[in-house]
């Protein structure tokens, strides 16, 4: 096809044209995409640059995301902690209710002292509530005693009296023993001793539970303790008193007074049960959250008389409220528990001993974890083993001082709970500040990559009017020289 020549002024026209439409075109897409840099063609240096820190923007972006998760993760473990200390105080209110408690069950029983003095020994005996194994309290006193006066005369007795058979039957040296039902001692005693001396020797004889004395002018054993079956026996004329027999016991019944005296000064019966004088009845108080039974006490009338079996047993009740206090106090052990193992967010749950780890920036050289940790900073998890609260039993509640005991170790559980609140309170504040660096971050780069990149909207809707101004213009103009070569046309 032959080449199509064109006129000087439409090819120039036709030029302009062309220019204008490519800037027209440059300038729309600066007003559509908002950007005056598109592409590395449009300014090399400026597009490289905004695409590194657009990249770099990105990439803080996407660990914005897990700094968002973390701060969820941190949260969440504080509201279990809250509802975990929570738990722990109203644990305190119900031991602190326990121990203002003293509806302790009481029995109040009369006296047979007919039955009890007796020549038997007879006690009351204490098991069950909060007494370990068997407690024994005498109900007679020790009054159990043996006379010996001679057996050839009734001739009174000084401590100076020579042993003689005008006084106990003794004319030599002789050998003779006395036994306290357990063990038998051995005395020689010369002629010519004295009755005081013959008592020093028993009396000084360790392990012998005999007393010998001088009462009105007689020789007297005594057993100690209430020990039953003193005898003697020897050689010679000293043997005679071995005939007299074993000597009778003789007990005498203790007052109320005495039994209350008795019970409160009984170390194994301290803060398990309490006795008092109630108008004449030994009242005794059971200090315990389980019954309480007395061995001693009349199946057939109730009154207190030595007696022994099944048949003559007493049960006095338990602290029902304080042994509800009990069930209480377990139920909120377990829901503390159960808060610590529901306090995860995303699989992680911090009370549990999971570590959390955060990345602060795209280099990955700004990191913390985030951890709960004992005193000795050793990781740990946040429950009632490692906070030291054991399952309450009834017996728990029997005592003050193991309430007081039990009371001080939830404040102490207490502490741990608030130190470890305030470490994830502080974690919490470094992680939420570095989310508003890392967005403040953000925004710097977006913005610096934007000065490099974006268009002045302003400016270029500006340059499209004249633009389109100068495209109508430049129409025109060729327009107008096209005209001219078609004046030709005229001379046809």
């Amino acid at each position: 096809m032959a080449e199509i020549n064109l006129t000087k002024a439409v090819r120039s026209n036709l030029l302009s044209l062309q220019s204008t439409a490519a800037q027209m075109t440059k300038t729309q897409e600066r007003l559509a995409t908002g950007l005056k840099v598109n592409s590395a063609l449009d300014n090399p240096t400026n597009f490289f640059t905004a695409s590194s820190l657009n990249s770099r923007a990105g990439d803080m972006a996407n660990l914005l995301d897990s700094m968002s998760n973390g701060i969820s993760t941190i949260q969440a473990a504080d509201n279990g902690l809250k509802s975990i200390t929570k738990t722990v105080e109203s644990m305190q209110s119900t031991l602190r209710q326990a121990r203002q408690d003293k509806s302790f069950k009481t029995a109040s029983y009369t006296l047979d002292t007919t039955t009890i003095g007796s020549t038997a020994q007879k006690n009351l005996t204490f098991s069950g509530g909060a007494v370990t194994g068997s407690v024994n309290v005498a109900l007679q006193g020790a009054n159990s005693a043996a006379v010996a006066t001679g057996s050839s005369t009734a001739t009174a007795l000084t401590g100076t009296t020579l042993l003689t058979d005008a006084s106990i039957g003794l004319a030599s040296t002789q050998t003779f023993t006395v036994s306290d039902g357990t063990d038998t001692h051995t005395f020689t005693v010369a002629a010519g001793s004295t009755v005081q001396n013959l008592i020093d020797g028993i009396n000084g004889e360790a392990g012998l539970d005999v007393t010998a004395s001088l009462v009105s002018g007689q020789f007297v054993l005594t057993a100690d303790n209430n020990a039953i079956g003193i005898t003697i026996g020897g050689t010679g004329t000293f043997a005679g008193i071995a005939t007299q027999g074993v000597p009778t016991a003789v007990y005498t019944p203790n007052t109320v007074d005495q039994l209350v005296a008795a019970i409160n000064a009984n170390t194994s019966l301290t803060d398990k049960a309490r006795a008092s004088n109630d108008n004449g009845k030994l009242r005794i108080e059971n200090l315990s959250t389980a019954d309480l039974s007395i061995v001693g006490v009349s199946g057939t009338d109730g009154e207190i008389d030595g007696t022994t079996g099944s048949s003559n047993t007493a049960t006095i009740g338990s602290n029902e409220v304080r042994k509800n206090l009990v069930s209480q106090f377990n139920e909120l052990r377990d829901q503390l528990d159960k808060f610590s193992d529901d306090a995860s967010f995303n699989g992680i749950n911090l009370l549990r001993g999971d570590k959390l780890k955060l990345t602060f920036n795209e280099t990955g050289t700004s990191t913390i974890e985030i951890q709960a940790k004992d005193k000795n900073g050793a990781a740990t998890s946040i429950n009632t083993t490692t906070l030291g609260i054991t399952v309450a039993a009834d017996a728990d509640f029997d005592s003050d001082a193991t309430l007081d005991t039990t009371l001080e170790g939830l404040k102490n559980a207490l502490g741990s709970l608030r130190s470890q609140s305030s470490t994830f309170g502080s974690n919490l504040s470094i992680v939420e500040n570095r989310q508003d660096f890392t967005k403040n971050m953000i925004n710097t780069l977006e913005t610096g990559a934007a000065n490099l990149t974006l268009a002045d909207t302003n400016e270029e809707a500006a340059n499209l009017l004249a633009l389109q101004t100068r495209q109508q213009l430049s129409s025109t103009a060729l327009s107008m020289a096209s005209q001219a070569d078609q004046a030709v046309l005229r001379l046809f």
